[in-house]
């Protein structure tokens, strides 16, 4: 740590002694609740610099800073309708001396800004306010973009003045230890899996993150996030090495089509995911804090950082107890990846070696074949092109104009002349249907008729709510209408369960219930294998076929039918819980 690096550690400025106890005062204004917070502002006639083009360091350090005295001090009026000339002095200097600031540390002169900071700071706190609503929330907003840049200049000391190994702090407390704990026990062989398969991508990782100024340490991001697989997708949609959901990669250049997605592509979303990590770290200050945003979201953490009643309290653990439990995990574990790495054998860990690093060259084509027969053609090891190019979703090349990687041994002539053998790939079309609302239908009742799911659906039409249906709404659905149910009968049939099933499905579809499917095949749970044959007995039940109703519930249901609410959930497969919609149909039992 060089002697540059200590003085501005220790360095503590009035400023930020002075923070606390105003942020308290204001924080504590209107009966102790403090008003939900916006994100702070730049004074609309004074907007903050754009940090690409600071004032050169040489210039700044020739101004000097005015003294004190020659700004007057602000007089209380009565019921001021404005801020008063010296008011506006006063908060434009405060301002000025901001702006300066920000430019001397984007220059990296830490001690400049901070000295600013201070005289920025002492202006603002000068300003009388008096009763004037608008004039204190100009103070106010002012005082939380001074109070955030000094955290920011303060946390970024680690990158700007440390080396990159010491830019992501190493903490040792309990939820550290908990997270190695996990790794050593029930998450060991995922994680030397991942360590397996982190080899064919941190060369490139890493040197991305050199070329772009931030932590080497970064690279094992995608072990917490996807173990290093490119094709990983999580129940929220997330995907890719980098787990972008598909608003965020859009956001950042990845561009999915019906062939490719490219936050499946380990260089595009590495190149992603820096540009995301940057604009982060940017915006909080500090790589706990960005880890933590790139996780849950900045909104979200944001609005973390302003529920505090001392808006500078946002570093990581300041905000820990209230992100999300996922997010308060995330960081931890992190953090113990680094940890193990850095010494296995503390840890118990003996890692593999991990796989050599990708090598390819590339290729353009402007036609569709499939991956599986061009490596036929060019006598290619079985799956040698999918783990090159994984963003191809059919693992095929699209029909326009496409970069393939291949193997860096491979003569572009013989893959071009590969390419007149080969049949040209046509996407499967996919069997749609228009299907118009009715009176009365949910969109539990249509993916009961064409064998599909809710969930399928709302994806398919662009849906956020599954109650919001009105009647001559036009629907996409995969597939067709299933036929209408058999007639009533007596007599036992025999159905062989297809993909999709489920029993309440089954018992809606023949007029009978749940539980007399159960009964007559002797099963004790839900569950149902594809081409599991079932007895089944049409109608003879004394089963009655009810439509929900808005504002119907399962007691109420059941309460008018005169029928034990559990008896009514368990012939319709349902549990006290479950919820019910308009359109829904529920068999009656007698």
């Amino acid at each position: 740590m060089t002697r540059a690096y200590n003085a501005v550690v220790t360095r503590i400025p009035r400023s930020l002694i002075a923070l606390l106890s105003l942020s308290v005062a204001l924080g504590c204004a209107g009966g102790g609740k403090t008003p939900p917070k916006q994100p702070a502002e730049p004074v609309q006639a004074r907007p903050e610099p754009e940090p690409s083009a600071p004032e050169p360091v040489a210039d700044l350090q020739e101004v000097p800073l005015e003294p004190l005295d020659s700004i007057p001090d602000a007089e209380p009026t009565a019921e001021p309708e404005e801020p008063t000339p010296e008011a506006a002095t006063l908060l434009a200097a405060s301002l000025d001396a901001y702006e300066r600031a920000h430019a001397l540390w984007q220059a990296g002169d830490l001690e400049g800004a901070l000295a600013h900071l201070d005289r920025a700071y002492e202006l603002m706190a000068r300003v009388g306010v008096d009763g004037d609503a608008d004039l204190g929330r100009e103070k106010e907003d002012l005082r939380r973009l001074i109070a955030r840049r000094i955290v920011e200049v303060y946390a970024s000391q680690r990158t700007v003045v440390g080396d990159l190994s010491a830019s992501i702090p190493r903490i040792d407390n309990e939820h550290v230890r908990r997270e190695i704990a996990s790794f050593q026990g029930g998450e060991r062989q995922e994680l030397l899996e991942g360590y397996l398969r982190s080899g064919a991508y941190l060369p490139m990782i890493e040197a991305a993150l050199r070329e772009a100024g931030l932590p080497e340490q970064l690279a094992w991001m995608p072990m917490v996030e996807s173990w290093f697989k490119v094709r990983a997708l999580s129940s929220a949609r997330a995907l890719g090495m980098w787990q972008f959901i598909p608003s965020t990669g859009y956001r950042f250049g990845l561009e999915r089509s019906d062939w490719f997605d490219e936050r499946m592509d380990p260089e595009k979303s590495t190149r992603g995911a820096i540009a995301y990590l940057t604009e982060l770290h940017e915006m909080f200050g500090d790589w706990l804090t960005a880890l933590a945003a790139y996780n849950c979201g900045e909104a979200r953490v944001m609005r973390t950082i302003n529920s505090q009643r001392i808006s500078y309290f946002d570093q990581f653990w300041d905000l820990y107890e209230l992100l999300p439990r996922e997010t308060r995990r995330y960081v931890p574990r992190f953090l113990a990846v680094l940890e193990i790495l850095e010494d296995p054998e503390r840890y118990g860990f003996d890692l593999p070696q991990p796989l050599p690093a990708l090598t390819y060259d590339t290729v353009s084509l402007a036609r569709s074949v499939t991956l599986a027969d061009l490596e036929g053609e060019l006598g290619l090891p079985a799956g040698v092109l999918p783990a090159l190019n994984p963003e191809l979703r059919r693992s095929a090349t699209p029909p326009t104009a496409y970069e393939l990687k291949v193997p860096t041994d491979l003569p572009s002539e013989a893959l071009l002349a590969a390419l007149e053998e080969l049949p040209r790939y046509t996407a499967p079309a996919i069997d749609t249907t228009v299907h118009v609302v009715s009176r009365g239908e949910s969109l539990s009742v249509i993916a009961d008729r064409y064998r599909t799911s809710v969930s399928s659906l709302m994806r398919l039409n662009g849906l956020s709510n599954p109650n919001r249906l009105r009647v001559g709404q036009r629907l996409s659905v995969v597939g067709t209408a299933s036929a209408a149910p058999p007639a009533a009968s007596s007599g036992p049939t025999t159905y062989t369960v297809r993909g999709g099933d489920s029993l309440w499905r089954i018992a809606s579809r023949y007029g009978t219930t749940v539980d007399q499917l159960r009964r007559d095949n002797g099963i004790s749970g839900s569950r149902l294998s594809p081409g599991q044959r079932l007895t089944v007995r049409s109608g003879g039940t004394g089963s009655a076929l009810y439509v929900v109703r808005r504002g119907d519930t399962l007691g109420g249901i059941a309460s008018a039918r005169r029928i034990p609410v559990g008896r009514l959930a368990e012939a319709n497969g349902l549990s006290l819980r479950s919820t019910i919609y308009p359109g829904q149909r529920l068999l009656i039992p007698n």
